[in-house]
């Protein structure tokens, strides 16, 4: 059956180093479109190089697009997906306000489904006591723990992540205690085209080689060593993603460069692999993907043109 619908939003997801940004940006100045970020870590200031901002991306010639959800908030803050999906809305307000059509663009697939999917997220304060308690235990105790107490997060988290566990549990913490009822929140109707970037395993291995030499050519090592300077403490730096934790061990302990370069490569490596299981997940939890090889500017646009979009 063909979908008629007007649509009014295009995601761009994929793994890092996929090329999701550059590809979006091209179809922003095709579509008379502005970015909305879907991507967890960039929405802190000062951590540009390690959460991959690639800022330069959003400037083509002589042309800028727009991008919103970006350094907003402080690292010292707690940004949780209850956050995305209220900045996420007024956003998408504020594009489609201007007569502009938003395009999702970002790797954190549990805020892109939030907000596709409209998930039931409630405002939970992180509990600091009860997550370091959590985070002592193993990774599948967690996880059968979380599937008795909370099936509903249990089938909405992505469970590779002990960390995303453990924010869930924190979660049927908070509402076990509280005793509230959570509904889904009201949402605006987003009727979306999303698009999943697919590389072949060893090509986007290369890629993301490639991308983390740059990175610490770029002073990455300088980034994390002046948010420790300013008064980031390294355990808040840990929650922030591998390039933070690794480079903070090693400024603090010392060590050798080599070996910590490539225990960090190694790690990123193993999340794409997360990523890419999650969005093809995503497809099977009832989001229709549309799959683009290598991040091809004609193959999307050849998706694309088969629909009309609510500008």
């Amino acid at each position: 059956m063909t979908d008629t619908s007007l649509k009014n939003l295009i995601v761009i997801c994929g793994p890092t180093a996929s090329g999701k940004t550059r590809l979006g940006v091209r179809i922003a100045l095709r579509h008379n479109g502005e970015i909305i970020s879907g991507d967890s870590r960039q929405v802190y200031r000062g951590m540009d190089i390690g959460t991959g901002k690639d800022l330069s991306d959003y400037t083509i010639g002589k042309e800028t697009v727009r991008c919103h959800l970006i350094n907003i908030a402080d690292p010292a803050e707690i940004y949780t997906v209850y956050n995305y999906k209220k900045d996420f809305y007024k956003a998408f307000s504020e594009v489609t306000a201007q007569k502009k059509l938003p395009i999702v663009v970002g790797g954190t697939g549990l805020y892109i489904e939030a907000v596709l999917r409209n998930y039931a997220i409630p405002e939970v304060p992180e509990d600091p006591d009860l997550r370091k308690e959590l985070m002592s235990r193993d990774i599948q105790a967690l996880d059968e723990e979380l599937a008795r107490n909370a099936p509903d997060l249990h089938c909405s988290t992505d469970r590779k992540s002990k960390k995303r566990i453990v924010r869930s549990l924190e979660i049927a913490d908070y509402r076990k205690r509280n005793r509230e009822q959570h509904l889904k929140s009201p949402a605006l109707e987003l009727r979306p085209v999303v698009l999943g970037i697919a590389w072949d395993r060893q090509r986007l291995k290369t890629r993301i080689k490639e991308r983390l030499d740059a990175r610490f050519h770029q002073g990455m090592v300088e980034e994390v060593r002046h948010l420790l300077d300013s008064g980031v403490p390294e355990e808040r730096l840990s929650m922030f993603g591998m390039e933070y934790r690794h480079i903070a061990g090693f400024i603090i302990n010392g060590g050798d460069f080599e070996k910590m370069s490539s225990a960090l490569l190694y790690d990123i490596e193993q999340l794409s692999k997360r990523q890419s299981t999650y969005f093809r997940g995503m497809e099977r939890r009832g989001v229709m993907v549309h799959w683009i090889n290598e991040a091809s500017l004609e193959e999307a646009e050849e998706v694309l043109n088969r629909y009309q979009f609510e500008i």
